[in-house]
């Protein structure tokens, strides 16, 4: 009697203190003035230890297409975040362990929303702003009751997944039932033992008036009930009532015998179609009459618990579910844009893809649109042909073409259409020209440092730019391309002498040439041949040099012979040969009758069967041994071991030439 007088009174009084301006708060351990708060793992006064934040990202590089696990996201998971590091058209999906799709499943894309799996409501996002980078995405809060796979549909290179839960620890609680509520403890304060007093002495005093609470029934813990009154254990206060407390709160009206529960109908159901669900309600009434009475009439722990019912579970129709447009074929001009539309029908709070048939009654939208983000850019032609490059003859002549934007700006020529572009450049013909010899001037030095040389100058018949010209032609006196020069007497000058090329190195194809070079000194009418370090301060002529006489068309090209096959009594080895072109290019025209032979015959010899000192017969009988046969066995074989090894080499020998 005195605890629950002391129960209510102290619930009164904190009721009034939270009421009151300028009131201590209630920390999530429930006591007052308690400074403690809910960490980030749940935990009441937590240092953010209690839990395990686990995140990586997922970047293997894919090579089919298809379904591919990304993570697994383990039972108790909370604060779930997967998303793509970047826009891609690949598709997040996710699945149960037990196999059932949650969010695209069976190569069917779901709309961007809120899917229930796991035991949590999982929100799925596809950004379809063509100016956005962003990926797709699952974010869910949690727990999971189940272990979760997340899978790509891969379609292109993997952008990479990013992923991101929380694991709660062994000292982490639940945000449903306060940390210090645990089955079987006694709510409000109240022990066991005094319950049962309570109960003892509402069946003695069944028929009398009491004014406390002894005669209701023993109070049932529910969530509700446990959000609404903070729990007080008797130990926490003093046993005596303080003097500072206000009175307490007046006592509800007897709960009387003639009043019960009844259900008087149920809500309305959750959906119109497709498996929903409904509640029934219950209702405070008379026995007798069964007219409907305040709840206080009626013994609020005896009210039954409203358990859902099914409703409505038949089918709703088929619908066509229209998917979001992609993105534009093409930046400007007009496009194509492609949307997926799929006959679902919902059922038991799922939307399932069901056969198109089932939506034959309804018109099935367009899946493909034209599109236009913008007017495309276009070339302009922003002057006129230039003069020719040549006044006769075959020149070039330019304009100045320009791509430029809706707006009249220049921009790149990447936003024009290439094909469409006019010429910028173009060949002009200003007729014939007139033919006659050029000259170049001759040369500077002459060919001989000392004694005879000659200057050279360059000579070519071309056509002169000047058509005025009376000249038909070159002609055939052509001018002299040399002129003899000297330089003066050589005395004892010191010089490379250089001999004539030879004969190139092959017949046809690409070849080398060798020449003789030699230092020597040249006198009046004498050369003398010096060391070739005398010489060492002039450029040494080249005495070699590549030649080339003819293409030797394709010739057949092999490899060395491989191993033979075997040591003895007649294997095989192989080659490889090829037909090859000039530049070393696989051919087909090699004379297939010259073609070298790619297999032949080896080591036909006899094999000698290696003397083995210690293989010697014990016995001067072992004739008799091999006659019986006994060579197979063991001890035989080792006592007449020479006599059984020459039987096995003649079979061997003999089932060879077979």
């Amino acid at each position: 009697m005195f605890v629950s007088y002391l129960i209510l009174t102290f619930l009164h009084v904190q009721t009034a203190v939270l009421a009151r301006p300028g009131g201590e708060n209630i920390g999530c351990d429930d006591y007052l003035g308690s400074d403690k708060v809910v960490d980030k793992c749940g935990v009441c006064g937590g240092d953010n230890t209690g839990c395990q934040v686990v995140s990586g990202v997922f970047k293997h590089a894919l090579t089919s297409l298809g379904y591919h696990r990304v993570v697994e996201i383990p039972q108790g998971a909370t604060k779930i975040n997967i998303t793509e590091m970047y826009k891609s058209n690949n598709y997040l999906a996710l699945r149960s362990r037990s196999g059932r799709s949650i969010i695209n499943g069976n190569w069917a894309i779901d709309r961007p929303g809120k899917y229930e799996g796991g035991g949590t409501m999982f929100t799925y996002k596809r950004p379809n702003e063509i100016s956005s980078t962003a990926g797709e995405s699952f974010l869910a809060e949690g727990p999971t009751n189940e272990i979760l796979d997340v899978y790509m549909i891969h379609q292109q290179p993997n952008p990479g997944v990013h992923y991101e839960y929380v694991i709660m620890g062994t000292n982490a609680i639940s945000p449903q039932v306060p940390p210090h509520r645990r089955p079987g403890e006694p709510f409000n304060g109240q022990l066991e033992t005094e319950r049962r007093s309570q109960e003892e002495g509402e069946a003695k005093g069944r028929n009398e008036k009491k004014e406390d609470l002894r005669g209701e029934a023993p109070e049932t813990f529910t969530s509700e009930s446990a959000q609404t009154f903070p729990v007080r254990h008797p130990d926490r206060f003093s046993p005596r009532r303080p003097d500072t407390l206000v009175p307490p709160a007046p006592q509800p009206p007897r709960r009387s015998r003639d009043h019960n529960w009844k259900q008087l109908g149920t809500t309305e159901c959750s959906t119109t179609c497709g498996k929903g669900s409904q509640y029934p309600i219950f209702r405070c009434v008379h026995r007798s009459t069964h007219e409907e009475a305040p709840e206080s009439y009626c013994d609020s722990s005896m009210k039954p618990s409203p358990e859902e019912e099914p409703c409505n579970i038949f089918p709703c129709p088929a619908f066509w579910d229209i998917g979001e447009w992609s993105e534009c074929s093409k930046t400007c001009g007009l496009g194509m844009q492609h949307r997926q539309v799929l006959c679902r029908q919902v059922y038991a709070n799922r939307s399932l893809t069901v056969q198109p048939y089932r939506c034959q009654h309804l018109e099935k939208p367009e899946t493909t649109s034209t599109c236009q983000l913008k007017i495309c850019s276009e070339w302009q032609i922003r002057t006129d042909w230039t003069s020719c490059s040549v006044p006769c003859g075959v020149g070039q002549r330019t304009r100045d073409v320009k791509c430029v934007s809706n707006i009249g700006d220049v921009v790149d020529d990447e936003e024009c259409n290439m094909k469409l572009r006019p010429n910028d450049i173009e060949n002009c013909d200003m007729g014939p020209c007139a033919k006659s010899w050029f000259l170049t001037e001759w040369s500077e030095r002459c060919s001989a440092e000392c004694g005879a040389g000659v200057r050279t100058r360059s000579v070519v018949c071309m056509t002169n730019h000047v058509s005025s010209l009376p000249l038909e032609g070159c002609g055939n006196n052509r001018p002299a391309e040399a002129t003899p020069c000297d330089n003066g007497p050589c005395t004892g000058k010191v010089e490379w002498f250089t001999g004539s090329w030879s004969q190139c190195s092959i017949e046809c194809g690409s070849g080398t040439q060798q020449r003789e070079v030699i230092c020597v000194r040249k006198n009046a009418d004498t050369f003398e041949v010096l060391d070739p370090s005398e010489c060492s301060f002039l450029e040494k002529p080249p005495s070699q040099q590549s030649c080339h006489l003819k293409p030797c068309g394709a010739k057949w090209f092999s490899t060395e012979w491989s191993m033979c096959s075997k040591s003895c009594q007649g294997g095989f080895r192989v080659r490889e040969v090829r037909c090859l072109s000039d530049d070393m290019a696989l051919s087909n025209l090699c004379d297939p009758q010259l073609k070298p032979e790619e297999r032949e015959s080896c080591n036909p010899q006899d094999c000698v069967p290696e003397v083995d000192e210690n293989c010697k017969d014990k016995y001067y009988n072992c004739n008799v041994v091999v006659q019986a046969r006994l060579c197979v066995y063991n001890y035989y074989k080792t006592a007449c071991c020479a006599s059984c090894t020459r039987v096995a080499n003649r079979q061997t020998g003999f089932l060879r030439s077979r």
